[in-house]
């Protein structure tokens, strides 16, 4: 059966070989991590954590009550060494969070699984949604 395509387009070579045998393997982030408040074309975020504080995996580092925005979240466990003006990749300058990893990786504990998902209020898994971060 063929697959449903769009007329023109183009369609590369799919370069595979390389890498097709290869296993994934998972990257940890090292050293000092920066997380700007401006992630996209929504409204930025405000710091929620402020210098010296500790921070988890998934914790939340800024947020907005912005109809278009979304939080930042920490991929690290660690301290807050700073917040302040940092250029990004955009090449303009933009408040950010900086996280010196503590390597340990510990998670916050909104990661807990919603016990009886089944019978869970919508509502309560439209607010979780919101705050891990997922948009789109």
């Amino acid at each position: 059966m063929k697959l449903a395509s769009f007329w023109g387009g183009i369609h590369p070579p799919q370069k595979k070989d390389q890498t097709v045998n290869k296993k994934i393997e998972e990257y940890l982030p090292k050293g000092e991590l920066v997380f700007p408040m401006a992630q996209s074309l929504g409204a930025p975020c405000q710091p929620v954590v402020k210098k010296g504080d500790r921070v988890l995996v998934g914790q939340k580092l800024g947020d907005s009550e912005a109809f278009v925005s979304a939080p930042v979240l920490s991929s690290v466990s660690g301290t807050v060494k700073e917040i302040g003006l940092r250029m990004t990749t955009a090449g303009i300058y933009e408040n950010c969070v900086i996280v010196e990893n503590d390597f340990s990786y510990e998670k916050d504990s909104f990661w807990v699984p919603v016990e009886n998902y089944a019978e869970a209020d919508p509502k309560e898994y439209l607010k979780r949604i919101r705050d891990a971060g997922i948009v789109g």
